[in-house]
């Protein structure tokens, strides 16, 4: 599993504006940016990042996940503090 196959399967699924992915063997480190993420409470947008990835998770290419969201706002004030990842 490569970054890019990580980031196809969430750009696939989910309309978001900016997209940052860090896999290093079997961990995966996602911030997910969009301004529908703002109305969603924080189980549902785990949830929401999570659902994409469930298969490759359940067949063991991706042993954990640590997902931050940020709305487009709130993203370009968090931004300097949240990259490089």
């Amino acid at each position: 599993m490569e970054v890019s196959d990580i980031e196809k399967l969430l750009n696939d699924a989910l309309e978001l504006d900016e997209l940052h992915v860090a896999f290093d063997g079997s961990q995966c480190r996602v911030i997910a940016v969009a301004d529908f993420l703002g109305e969603l409470s924080r189980v549902k947008k785990q949830q929401a990042i999570y659902a994409p990835l469930a298969e490759t998770i359940k067949a063991g290419a991706i042993h954990a996940v640590s997902i931050k969201t940020f709305t487009t706002s709130v993203w370009q004030r968090e931004k300097m503090f949240n990259l490089p990842l």
